[in-house]
């Protein structure tokens, strides 16, 4: 039952796409409450998918990066 640590963090992504089974997720649990290395990895990769679920990201128009890339596009050429 003893599980090595790239076991344990296999088992952790197989869990973040529901794809572990039942007896994995005990495993790995157990495996979490010793191992201070893969709680971090295992707290991570929750964020990760929590980020990418439900991303926050505003970007910018069309125009406006026209018109941000021209305004670098003169100061470059202003310092060659």
């Amino acid at each position: 039952m003893k599980l090595k640590c790239r076991e344990a963090n296999h088992i952790c992504d197989k869990a973040q796409y529901k794809e572990a089974n039942l007896w994995e997720k005990i495993v790995l649990n157990i495996h979490l409450i010793y191992c201070r290395a893969c709680r971090k990895y295992s707290s991570k990769n929750g964020k990760l998918t929590k980020l990418m679920k439900n991303p926050k990201v505003e970007t910018m128009e069309a125009s406006a990066k026209e018109q941000l890339n021209a305004a670098f596009q003169k100061e470059l050429a202003n310092h060659k």
